[in-house]
């Protein structure tokens, strides 16, 4: 059965197309604001996901670009009260698969839904599952958790396996703490940054043979992969 993820933040809207979208037999959980969507995410998962542009704590543009570090792949439908061009350019720009602007109907909300399914389910067959990355001189194997180096191999521990494909996904892109710790330990806690900080400089250590790659802090964000 299909899964989708609905943030809205209007109560009575969003209680509205969680009760239609269910009664089509989708199954919908709601979110009220977009870092409540991110967790939902992050814990769950779905097939298509629909968010609000304008929300409080984290507005729709936002929540997609964080969802698509995760996946890449999963579809995305935005709602917006805006008409306005730009808007729609920067929706696309954050990965949205469609566009529907308020107020609509129902149905026409039901059968974007549906064509934007079917298309995922036609590319669904030819989209490679890449879990082999090369990065620098290194290539990297997150099945095996093995970094090779010119023949030298070694074996990653599970929490350096996941850390090192979130870089590798999103190489020279910045990833923020909170969705690095909510992804890979659960929460972000003192503690598991604490400990995410002890993998980060295991990681470095890892790389530190290529000096083309550079794990570099940023100040009140996070983490960037540099890759020259």
């Amino acid at each position: 059965m299909t899964k989708i993820l609905l943030v809205e933040d209007d109560p009575n809207l969003g209680e509205l197309l969680q009760e239609y979208l269910n009664s089509k037999n989708y199954v919908t959980d709601l979110a009220i604001n977009g870092e409540l969507g991110l967790v939902q995410f992050l814990n769950n998962t779905y097939d298509l996901c629909i968010f609000d542009v304008m929300m409080p704590k984290k507005d729709g543009f936002t929540l997609a670009k964080e969802v698509r570090m995760k996946d890449k792949e999963i579809p995305i439908i935005f709602l917006t009260a805006k008409s306005m061009k730009e808007d729609t350019v920067q929706g696309f720009k954050a990965g949205a698969d469609d566009y529907i602007t308020k107020p609509f109907s129902m149905e026409e909300l039901l059968l974007r839904i549906q064509a934007v399914l079917r298309r995922y389910q036609r590319l669904a067959p030819t989209l490679p599952v890449l879990n082999i990355f090369e990065v620098g001189q290194y290539t990297f194997d997150f099945d095996h958790q093995t970094l090779k180096l010119k023949g030298n191999i070694q074996k990653l521990t599970s929490k350096e396996s996941a850390l090192l494909k979130l870089f590798c996904e999103n190489k020279n892109q910045p990833i923020s703490r909170s969705f690095a710790l909510k992804l890979i330990w659960g929460n972000d806690s003192y503690f598991n940054a604490r400990s995410m900080d002890v993998y980060i400089t295991k990681l470095r250590k890892l790389l530190k043979e290529d000096d083309s790659l550079q794990i570099i802090n940023l100040h009140g964000e996070g983490f960037k992969l540099m890759v020259a």
